[in-house]
């Protein structure tokens, strides 16, 4: 497990240098795809459910799971799953993609404080509501949404109980020491609601509002929780 995830960060990293206003979401998946082929892993999304690539890129208003083509934009979540000896790891992250006005960095970086307050809200112990009220509470500070896209327990299987809520929930259940999971948050400028593109995949804002994501695979403690794919810097 901690393979496949450190794995998975080296990718997202790597992913990451490539992002240029000139360079297609399509060009990032197959030098994604090469990267976790020579590793000796191989890409989770590829194949599941009939994903068509190795790696999700959101681009602007994709909230989440859009699939590489020949699109750019001002901001891209790039998603990495890896399955490696037996195991998945999964991570993503939202770039900026040239130059880009305040409010959407600001969005970035809020973005990514929301997940790392969910995740300090983890330990064996704790009510898994706990994640989504600390996050909420953040959100509201800005007059973000949280779209309704979940966090999910990972390991031997890609998407597993249990289902990891980042708004407020009234869900039953406690974490417990060994546990693995993902806290991904996906907030976005304008409302809530979404629309699914034909392919079946790409999920976007009916409004057309940008939106933003960063997601940790981490394992619950007993005092806290440790991020198993922690980016490298």
């Amino acid at each position: 497990m901690r393979a496949a995830c450190e794995l998975a960060a080296r990718v997202l990293e790597y992913a990451g240098t490539l992002v240029k206003p000139w360079v297609t979401t399509d060009e990032i998946d197959r030098a994604v795809h090469q990267m976790i082929i020579d590793a000796g892993a191989y890409p989770s999304p590829l194949g599941y459910g009939g994903f068509p690539k190795s790696v999700c890129t959101s681009v602007n208003e994709c909230i989440c799971h859009g699939i590489p083509d020949s699109r750019n934009g001002d901001i891209i979540n790039i998603d990495v799953t890896v399955y490696l000896n037996g195991y998945h790891g999964d991570t993503s992250r939202t770039y900026l993609c040239g130059e880009v006005d305040e409010s959407t960095m600001q969005l970035v970086k809020v973005t990514e404080e929301c997940m790392l307050r969910g995740i300090s809200a983890c330990k064996h112990g704790a009510s898994f509501k706990t994640i989504g009220q600390r996050i909420s509470e953040y959100v509201d500070e800005y007059g973000y949404s949280i779209d309704p896209f979940v966090g999910h327990g990972i390991g031997k299987i890609f998407h597993s109980e249990p289902i990891i809520w980042h708004t407020y929930d009234y869900e039953p259940g406690y974490m417990v020491a060994g546990q693995t999971f993902t806290i991904e948050p996906t907030l976005s400028m304008g409302g809530t609601q979404c629309t699914l593109w034909d392919d079946g995949w790409t999920a976007v804002t009916v409004d057309s509002s940008l939106t933003a994501q960063f997601e940790h695979t981490i394992l619950v403690t007993g005092d806290g929780a440790e991020i198993l794919t922690m980016h490298p810097r």
